[in-house]
């Protein structure tokens, strides 16, 4: 049933890998040097920390270094062993086989085995707001031994493959989830991994304590004997935290006003470059149950009030790249870059909200609209928002909350019109964008899939071919016609890849040698001092 060829050529790329990163890993480890902490700002804080349920930032940077992926990934995405040592995949792509780790244990004990890995895939697959689409085809996973689990599927997913890190697709202890309620499963905030770090504490509103694993599988790491996560709710004061050594390391830690500042500061190294299993992206979504978003010219009007390219000056000081499509320049080989904005114009947007029967009142307001803020994105993009809006009349309210109650008010109550929000792309449309303008993934109460209650029947049908389609040709037009569509029914307002900037002591070494980045598990970092 298995393909032998791929199997073949595959560990031959593998054994090519192996070799350099064996002469990698000896020369790092020349240098590594045991021992110490690292004070790491996360930012907001999150509601929970294993990211099994949620797609939240903080829980996707704090998660992975106390549970781990089946695997990581290079920079170019190719995937490398984690607690799955190798893997094939059948001729007609409806059979992963993953041998896992031998001798790896919970952090309670427990035998990590394939039982683990199975209720982890169906766990995901109902609960993780992309799980839901990268194991939507998942019809079981085959336990033959404790060592061996193959994911088997109705119709092939081709993203699959690279969906199986602990920041995406965590593998969480069966024996402390089975017959729980899972989005409220207490270890979802006190973790019991595989990895490099042991749970310590949690002091809300505080900090996370993770400790040095003795016990983990990949000896002699870690490096670090603690990692501490530190939330700073101001930017400025975080900024001051690094200046005053407090902190070493963080991504959007410090306000883009200061980020030529800290250039020139002779301890810090400033990292600009973007995380590819990431592939950040910002936007504006309309509430499409608010009934006059549901008409399109009042949708197109504010689009029209919107110029993006000022916005990328003013509030990302010119650290982002734009574009107007909903699949990002980070997700160059399916990103249709001849879909544009529409015209920044006042006056246009002026005429059709008249015509569209929004007059401007004795105050020269047409209507209010709440505007949440995802707290991921810039405060100051949200103003942006509210005064380009108010040029034409339209009063858009901020309410600005913490991460918790914005998720709440946001994916619960809905109680709002306008969202900015921080939905990356990730590292495939079918995981990162499939869920925001995919008609059956709109569930209340489920973060971070399709915010706007966006429906279309047309969009369905691309996504869902383009999550089985095994051509990549064919997928990319499926892609290119997706982006296309949803651009014309001005589904949302694209903003761009937003900045990813990391600020990190001089002595921190190796922070994101993985694709996952500062994502990652931290188990290769050391400091040097």
């Amino acid at each position: 049933m298995f393909s032998l060829k791929p199997i073949t050529r595959r560990f031959w790329q593998s054994a090519s890998l192996a070799l350099l990163a064996l002469a990698f890993a000896t020369g790092a480890l020349a240098q590594a040097k045991s021992g110490g902490t690292v004070n790491w700002i996360v930012s907001p804080e999150p509601a929970s920390i294993v990211p099994l349920t949620t797609t939240a930032g903080g829980n996707c940077e704090i998660g992975p270094k106390v549970v781990e992926g089946l695997l990581t990934y290079d920079y170019k995405l190719n995937p490398q062993p984690l607690l799955a040592t190798s893997w094939s995949v059948s001729k007609d792509g409806l059979q992963y086989r993953f041998n896992l780790r031998r001798g790896v244990k919970w952090h309670d004990g427990q035998d990590f085995t394939s039982a683990d890995v199975a209720f982890s895939v169906l766990t995901l697959k109902q609960y993780h707001p992309r799980g839901r689409g990268t194991f939507a085809n998942v019809v079981e996973v085959r336990t033959p031994d404790a060592h061996t689990a193959i994911v088997v599927l109705s119709k092939p997913a081709p993203p699959l493959l690279t969906a199986l890190s602990g920041t995406e697709s965590p593998i969480v202890p069966k024996h402390l989830y089975e017959g729980t309620d899972i989005p409220t499963n207490k270890y979802n905030s006190a973790p019991i991994g595989t990895g490099p770090f042991k749970f310590k504490e949690w002091v809300r509103g505080s900090h996370v304590v993770l400790e040095r694993n003795p016990e983990y599988w990949d000896k002699p790491k870690p490096y670090l004997d603690k990692a501490i996560a530190r939330f700073i709710p101001d930017a400025a004061a975080r900024a001051l935290a690094f200046e005053s050594g407090s902190a070493d390391l963080g991504i959007q830690a410090i306000p883009l006003s200061d980020v030529e500042r800290f250039k020139a500061l002779p301890n810090f190294v400033v990292d600009t470059k973007s995380s590819p299993y990431l592939g950040s992206q910002h936007q504006l979504y309309f509430n499409f149950d608010t009934p006059l978003l549901k008409n399109i010219e009042v949708r197109r009007a504010i689009s029209q009030a919107l110029d993006i390219n000022a916005l990328n000056k003013v509030v990302w000081f010119g650290y982002g790249q734009v574009s107007a499509s909903p699949i990002g320049p980070l997700l160059a080989k399916y990103h249709d870059g001849s879909i544009k904005h529409y015209p920044f114009n006042l006056k246009q947007a002026e005429a059709a909200l008249d015509a569209a029967g929004h007059k401007r009142g004795a105050d020269g307001v047409r209507f209010k609209l709440r505007l949440l803020i995802n707290p991921f994105q810039e405060r100051r993009a949200a103003d942006f928002v509210r005064q380009s809006l108010a040029k034409v009349g339209i009063d858009a309210v901020i309410e600005n909350y913490d991460f918790a109650t914005y998720v709440t008010k946001a994916y619960t109550d809905r109680a709002f019109d306008l969202t900015l929000e921080a939905l990356a792309n990730v590292f495939d449309p079918t995981i990162g964008v499939q869920r925001v303008f995919w008609s059956k993934n709109f569930k209340v109460g489920l973060p971070f899939a399709n915010p706007g209650h966006y429906v279309n029947p047309e969009v369905d049908r691309l996504l869902e071919a383009a999550a089985v389609e095994v051509d990549e040709a064919k997928r990319r037009k499926q892609f290119f016609d997706f982006q296309k569509i949803v651009h014309d029914d001005v589904a949302s307002v694209e903003f761009g890849a937003n900045p990813q900037v990391t600020i990190l002591a001089k002595k921190v070494k190796n922070y994101a040698p993985t694709a996952e980045g500062i994502r990652g598990s931290f188990s290769e970092l050391y400091l040097q001092e």
